[in-house]
């Protein structure tokens, strides 16, 4: 193993153990390698061996045997730390210069946008705000046999409902005459081949570290063979490979490919064009030419950095500072079109918009707030560490952001019916809101009410239950129906207090109850719930997509005059 990695790994050991009363762990030290160095990823037996070994020696020193090997050979780690100061927000970036940041989103248009493009887009978004920089809008639309308009619109759709502005919206493929200009140079100076072998054989010639016959060809013939892509060659028949390394570690740098033919029809540039930059080639040229200086991305991408940067050095080209961050999924919600289409097609979910599901459309429809995403995301930080979340703590941010617009109303799942026979008034008004002025409604009464079969499994004869904005009752009649007497004056403070509705104004709406899709990663049958219940009728007054919390129940949406979605308690 090389000496420096070695001598990395003990200085991890003794500073770990030296912070940890003179102990430390295997795991612990192969955790903070692979973070600084992923390309190790690949050589994990060997690295363990090492550490093992590493570790149990420091283990057998004396904390004052520790501290001396650091002050003779890594005083740096006992150096006073800087005092941070605290912050809110995201931490500060690397070689930024106010006003002069330009920060990107580039979503491929092949699917619904969904919470893991959410934090992206708010994450590049937050930084160019923080330095007064430009924000960019990039569809990545590269893969003609993947990509739609639906998509490309569903995504401007999503981030307009999010409330992210942008500084510029483009696509690239505005951009192919550069790509293939720029590909013609890597060509031209022998940085890339085009590779003719069949895809098993490349395939196995990576796994093998071994270099292909194709890579030996010269320029001419290289050449030759791009524009037999641009006429003769069919799909599959040819590649254009970048010369990068068949003996990395890193596999991405196993001479990656930079183009590919695809016949298909683009959905704006039609059939324009048939050779199509891979997505590592496009976006580092991207980003290079548009003036990008912070590119963020989510950590699959992390092994890609040594790629770009190594892409836009061949071209003498500017490159961008590089940041990752974890991706952000819920737990037993997916994120993958892989998963999701199929439930699709069988009918397992009704759409993209289906409310079980963690596309900003689904959540749009349960009720999620678009500035509760972004807190939530904003509170997670910039972290590398998975974010599997439990949904809850997305709903926790956006309760605060109904509760104080949210109009309360009674609403009676399992009815029964109760009938006061001494009842003298004939409507009551009740506030809105319990706290905030949101206006009173007025709701007609007679003697008949509906009330729910939960609440009636609790209720004697001869108790009083408490009518909520109405008053007290006296049950003096349980069965098929419960018969009660109005009574003026009572206790309130220990009696039951629940909701009801007037069977005379009573509005049958059905509510959706969205449950997490897949447990222990099998799809939960029982992951919606329908409930067929009594609203009082000042429900049918509301706007579609307004807020709502039924008393003693939760919050729903309203999704139209007779449907509820449950968002949440």
């Amino acid at each position: 193993m090389d000496e420096e990695i070695r001598k990395e790994i003990r200085k991890m050991t003794l500073q770990n153990a030296f912070e940890h009363e003179g102990k430390t762990q295997e795991k612990i030290i192969l955790g903070k390698i692979l973070g600084t160095k992923p390309e190790f990823r690949t050589k994990v037996k060997e690295i363990s061996v090492e550490i093992a070994e590493i570790v149990s020696n420091v283990n057998q020193l004396s904390i004052k045997e520790q501290k001396k090997e650091i002050d003779e050979k890594f005083p740096e780690i006992l150096a006073p730390k800087e005092k941070i100061q605290e912050r809110k927000g995201l931490p500060e970036l690397k070689n930024a210069q106010q006003g002069k940041v330009i920060t990107r989103f580039p979503p491929e248009p092949n699917g619904y946008p969904h919470i893991g493009h959410a934090k992206a887009a708010i994450i590049n978004s937050e930084y160019a705000k923080m330095y007064g920089g430009k924000f960019i809008l990039r569809m990545d639309d590269t893969n003609p046999e993947a990509e739609r308009m639906e998509y490309h619109a569903a995504i401007k759709v999503g981030l307009e409902w999010l409330g992210i502005k942008f500084d510029t919206v483009k696509n690239t493929s505005d951009d192919m005459e550069v790509f293939y200009e720029k590909g013609l140079e890597l060509i031209n100076s022998g940085k890339a081949y085009v590779c003719k072998c069949k895809r098993d054989d490349i395939s196995k010639n990576r796994r093998e570290r071994k270099d292909c016959k194709c890579s030996r060809e010269n320029v001419d013939k290289n050449i030759n063979n791009w524009e037999k892509m641009e006429t003769k060659f069919k799909p599959g028949e040819a590649i254009v490979r970048f010369r990068g390394n068949m003996k990395a570690d890193n596999a991405v740098m196993r001479d990656p490919v930079l183009f590919r033919i695809i016949h298909g029809k683009h959905y704006t540039v039609g059939e324009k064009y048939r050779i199509w930059p891979s997505y590592d080639f496009a976006v580092a040229i991207e980003d290079s030419i548009d003036g990008v200086t912070h590119a963020y991305r989510s950590k699959e991408f992390e092994l890609r950095k040594e790629l770009i940067d190594a892409i836009l050095d061949s071209l003498n080209m500017r490159k961008p500072e590089q940041g990752f961050f974890s991706r952000l999924e819920f737990k037993g919600m997916p994120i993958s079109k892989r998963i999701i289409k199929p439930l699709i097609e069988d009918r397992k979910v009704s759409w993209y918009d289906d409310p079980r599901l963690p596309t900003l459309e689904g959540l749009k429809k349960r009720g999620i707030k678009p500035e509760a995403i972004r807190k939530f995301i904003m509170s997670l930080g910039l972290t590398k560490a998975n974010t599997l979340a439990p949904f809850d703590s997305l709903e926790a941010f956006n309760r605060k952001f109904v509760d104080g617009d949210s109009i309360r109303l009674f609403m009676v799942n399992n009815p029964r019916k109760l009938i006061v026979k001494n009842l003298s008034i004939t409507s009551v008004e009740i506030s809105n809101h319990p706290v905030n002025d949101m206006g009173k409604r007025k709701i007609d009464v007679d003697k008949n009410f509906y009330i729910s079969g939960d609440d009636i499994q609790n209720i004697e004869e001869g108790t009083q239950i408490r009518l909520l904005g109405l008053g007290n009752i006296l049950i003096t009649k349980k069965g098929n129906e419960l018969e009660g007497e109005y009574v003026k004056e009572g206790d309130i403070a220990s009696i039951p207090k629940i909701q009801w509705v007037s069977q005379k104004t009573a509005h049958r709406i059905k509510i959706i109850i969205p449950k997490i899709l897949f447990i222990n990663e099998k799809f939960n049958e029982n992951s919606l719930e329908e409930l067929d219940v009594y609203s009082e009728p000042h429900y049918l007054q509301l706007k579609e997509g307004e807020e709502i919390q039924f008393v003693r129940f939760g919050y729903c949406r309203k999704d139209s005059q007779n449907q509820a979605i449950f968002t949440h308690k």
